[in-house]
């Protein structure tokens, strides 16, 4: 465990539940979607508290044994008839205001990079622009869904930016991590991640606003319900 002060702990386990809650309500507070979202949630909670994904000499990286099980996930909910409902069934303005997490969370990655855990390049004074989908997610809702005066095309659009931030931010996540693929931050390495709580970023924080925005992309474009909520041009 990281020797860190006990508020960025508290923060950012209230930004993971805040996203959980945000998502489990966008499901129609399906017990079903929570269990799985719990379950996950522990068994990482469990494995990462053993120092097991601190372990960065072992092949395969053992990382992908945290990344992998969700971006399954997802594509076996794209994939499957029942996933493609379950995915047009949830409430896109949720799927929207989910996104405000991420301004927590780029809270956090700074006090981490301050406490030397992870590089300056994962956060707003390097490359990660994440920030902006966490920032703007409130004004998108309140055009598209209060006013009624912004249209599903920049929804539509504002969720591509936020997904072309969020890979962004992940590829150099991934890539400053100390394997042997590293490729950047070598004399700061991203450690924070193979650490409790903080394997919950790309455990579940990032699968969640990654779904949301895919989902949402989704219902944009194929699901005609979504016409009755958002003005088409």
């Amino acid at each position: 465990m990281l020797n860190l002060s006990s508020y960025i702990y508290v923060l950012f386990i209230l930004t993971t539940l805040s996203a959980i809650f945000i998502f489990y309500k966008a499901a129609g507070s399906t017990k079903k979607v929570f269990g799985i979202i719990a379950a996950w949630m522990l068994l990482q909670s469990l494995v990462s508290s053993t120092g097991f994904y601190a372990n960065t000499h072992s092949l395969p990286p053992r990382l992908l044994l945290l990344l992998m099980p969700p971006v399954a996930g997802i594509i076996f909910l794209f994939a499957t008839v029942k996933g493609r409902a379950f995915l047009d069934s949830l409430d896109i303005k949720l799927l929207t205001l989910i996104h405000i997490v991420r301004v927590p969370v780029e809270v956090v990655l700074f006090c981490l990079f301050i406490n030397k855990t992870i590089p300056q390049l994962m956060t707003f004074e390097g490359r990660n622009f994440d920030i902006l989908s966490g920032l703007t997610a409130p004004f998108i809702y309140y055009a598209v869904f209060v006013k009624f005066n912004g249209s599903r095309k920049m929804l539509l659009l504002w969720n591509i930016v936020c997904l072309a931030l969020l890979f962004s931010i992940v590829i150099n996540a991934v890539l400053s991590v100390p394997y042997p693929f590293q490729q950047f931050a070598f004399d700061q390495p991203n450690i924070a991640i193979l650490y409790f709580p903080f394997v919950w970023l790309p455990g579940i924080i990032v699968p969640l606003v990654l779904l949301s925005n895919l989902a949402a992309i989704r219902q944009l474009v194929w699901s005609g319900k979504i016409n009755k909520s958002v003005s088409p041009a």
